[in-house]
């Protein structure tokens, strides 16, 4: 037992004190370098993809580009509007909007076909994605104009203030996310271990390597751009793999403890525990890393966050198994230690087993019955069950997650629908770009006004601005404008009239030209199709990495293809449930939701990725168990039912943890992350008590030797060293 693993935890076994204090040295360097170097957000740049992307980067070329917007509308608070009053009060607005810094340029002010409300739009200077910073100026000026005029109503709303109100309505999110999660997990953990000390162990290191993941993802910002969901994955997932590593770290060490009745010290305890569990921590992390980097393939900002998110948190939660955790639980026996000798002293008899420490023998025996007796009938009826679940899936249908979609909580989205209502003729904007030699300028503007007139015909358009064109004459640019919303099937249609006929009948005939269509539909239309490109890619180097480190693991190629169908399945039953639960309306009252009809476009591909890192937890974990029994000398059916029934409450206690942590996210009102929350709950639900207690050791049980190929197992029981209180062999999981 010399492997890095074991070393690693003998050194801290026996320097426990500065091992805990290196470890808290080393998240207070985390937090104080990531705030000395701060975050690097993504930038507008940094999003676009498609056919969209492309034209948002001609117009920033040629400094045409559009310019994020916010809407005041001025209307009476009672009874008819005095539209003297509106106007003074839009002149007022205007001259105080002009002098801010911040804003490019105020447009005249417009009235509603009822000219009940006033609007004035104010364009904001500079990035796209910094408008939301700038917003609290624009707010301030509208409401001191509101205590100015007390008869009127001023309100204000646009992309900019959605985003700040969005963002906010994130944090308190976040927030009781937290207060939910932190106590059940609690409670969880007291109830598998009987003790206030040992079930804080496994929190307190949890928190303390989130804490470390979000100083050092500030870090690694300046090399992959955070587009601001990082914190939330480095919560959700630090929560869930920091405990669930601790947990199989500690239910070992009690279990060896329990084993060796007083006759090992709490240093050579944790070395076992090192070389068991340990190890299989290690290669579950490293399983995670590896399968989450596959979604840098994606290229997408926001994949590539939720990576680097969720890489640096899992890398901090198995260090923390590596070396804060041996010399807590040294310690920690070392008490123990001290109270037995205490209590022999007195005359009284050593403690029994606590809690937990049996695995539950009774309910998992029960459980293991069906497998144990009828494998095959339990393999077959487990695996249509969840082929019956997955049936959902063919109706998936994928789009990205507009603004029309965010919870109307927020003051903004109010008054946001309450402009649609009032302006319908500016829901949508298309902007059209054009890139062509200077020399044919005039024939692009032509082409241009001869696509305004095109589209003036067709009802699915509502107007046209003038053709801007660049200071060089090299770029030009014609807004349509659409009277539906952006999430309407009208609002798409208007966006493939333009694409598929106006566009090449017109600007597409001058020769050399390129163009393209971009605005809020157009991103919404390309990135999904961006990501259905990507989706080969990504998911065959996914099932190409676990099928590797299963391998790697276990030397079997047999349980490495096991493992990977065995994902596959339990991630399309948990998408059917989603499409069952998100796409229609049934469900809308149960989860405080507003069916959108159709899933968010980042959901399946991050389910995929991530389910199949946090299943290698569970599959490492209990066929470790399994393998050990085996190379000890066990029958594979014996060494499948007893590492099965051995691991089984740990694996849950572990699922449960998780499923709480991914539960609180339903809770939030952002739609996709309600169902991120909800699938990644569901199937980790689903692989631990159904793919893990059922399938696997049903298929284990039919395929006996054969499950371990081409490894061979006649040499069983050899180069394994034994426990040293019983002879019990201790297997380096390799």
């Amino acid at each position: 037992m010399n492997s890095l693993t074991v070393r690693m935890a003998r050194w801290s076994a026996r320097h426990p004190w500065r091992a805990v204090a290196g470890w808290l040295v080393f998240v207070g360097v985390c937090l104080g370098v990531g705030g000395a170097v701060g975050t690097h957000s993504a930038t507008t740049a940094d999003y676009r993809v498609g056919e969209a992307g492309r034209a948002e980067a001609m117009a920033a070329e040629g400094h045409l580009e559009r310019l994020s917007t916010e809407q005041v509308l001025i209307s009476a608070r009672s009874g008819p509007l005095d539209r003297a009053a509106a106007r003074g009060a839009a002149e007022e607005l205007t001259s105080r909007m002009e002098r801010l810094p911040e804003v490019a340029r105020v447009d005249a002010p417009v009235w509603s076909g009822d000219r009940r409300i006033l609007m004035v739009a104010v364009a904001l200077k500079g990035e796209e994605r910094d408008a939301k910073d700038k917003v609290g100026a624009l707010v301030a000026q509208t409401e001191a104009v509101r205590k100015a005029h007390p008869g009127l109503l001023l309100e204000e709303t646009g992309s900019p203030s959605i985003s700040k109100g969005v963002d906010e309505q994130r944090g308190h999110d976040l927030a009781l996310s937290e207060k939910i999660t932190l106590p059940v997990t609690l409670v969880t953990l007291l109830v598998v271990f009987g003790s206030v000390t040992m079930a804080g162990v496994p929190l307190l290191l949890a928190l303390s390597s989130i804490a470390a993941a979000v100083g050092l993802s500030m870090v690694a910002s300046h090399l992959s751009p955070d587009a601001g969901v990082g914190t939330n994955v480095i919560l959700m997932i630090g929560l869930a793999v920091g405990v669930d590593y601790t947990l199989f770290y500690l239910k070992r060490e009690r279990e060896e403890r329990a084993r060796a009745a007083g006759r090992l010290s709490a240093e050579a305890l944790v070395e076992l525990a090192a070389a068991t569990s340990g190890r299989a921590v290690v290669v579950s992390g490293f399983a995670v890393v590896a399968s989450t980097a596959t979604l840098y393939l994606a290229s997408d900002v926001i994949f590539s966050s939720l990576a680097t998110g969720t890489i640096v948190v899992v890398l901090v939660a198995v260090a923390s198994s590596l070396t804060a955790l041996p010399a807590l639980l040294v310690k920690l026996g070392q008490r123990t230690e001290r109270r037995a000798l205490r209590r022999a002293e007195r005359g009284k008899p050593p403690r029994g087993r606590t809690r937990g420490e049996d695995g539950g023998d009774r309910v998992w025996h029960a459980l293991l019955r069906p497998a144990r007796r009828h494998p095959l009938a339990t393999l077959c009826v487990s695996v249509l069950a969840l082929l019956a679940l997955a049936t959902p899936l063919a109706g998936l249908k994928i789009t990205e997650m507009s603004r029309d979609t965010h919870s109307r909580d927020i003051p903004a989205m109010r008054v946001y629908d309450r402009l649609n209502e009032a302006f319908p003729e500016q829901r949508v904007t298309h902007q059209v770009v054009v890139r062509a030699d200077a020399a044919r300028s005039g024939e692009v503007v032509g082409a241009l006004r001869e696509l305004a007139r095109r589209a003036g015909a067709d009802p699915l358009f509502s107007g046209a601005s003038p053709v801007r064109t660049s200071a060089d004459h090299r770029i030009s640019v014609l807004e349509l404008r659409v009277p539906y919303l952006g999430n309407s099937a009208q609002a798409y249609d208007s966006l493939d009239h333009l694409r598929e006929t106006y566009l090449p009948a017109t600007v597409g005939r001058v020769g050399g030209a390129e163009f393209g269509v971009s605005g809020d539909v157009a991103r919404y239309t390309d990135y999904p199709a961006h990501q259905n490109g990507k989706l080969p890619l990504v998911l065959g180097a996914l099932l190409l990495v676990t099928f590797a480190m299963t391998a790697y693991a276990f030397r079997s190629l047999v349980l490495a293809l096991i493992g990977v169908l065995l994902n596959l399945l339990s991630a399309a039953a948990s998408l059917g449930l989603l499409v069952l639960v998100f796409q229609g309306t049934w469900a809308e009252g149960v989860l405080d939701f507003h069916s959108t009809g159709s899933i968010g476009s980042r959901v399946p591909l991050f389910l995929f990725v991530i389910l199949f890192g946090l299943s290698m937890d569970y599959q490492v974990f209990v066929v470790s168990r399994i393998r050990e029994a085996v190379l000890a000398g066990a029958s594979t059916r014996q060494a499948v039912l007893d590492g099965i029934r051995r691991s089984a409450s740990v694996v849950t206690s572990a699922a449960v943890v998780m499923t709480t942590v991914f539960v609180s996210f339903v809770f939030l009102h952002i739609i996709e992350m309600k169902q991120i929350g909800f699938v990644l709950a569901v199937a980790v639900l689903l692989d631990a008590f159904i793919v893990r207690i059922m399938v696997l050791p049903a298929a284990m049980l039919l395929l006996g030797e054969a499950s371990w190929w081409p490894a061979r197992t006649a040499g069983r029981g050899t180069g394994v060293p034994a426990h040293p209180a019983d002879g019990r062999a201790v297997v380096d999981v390799r």
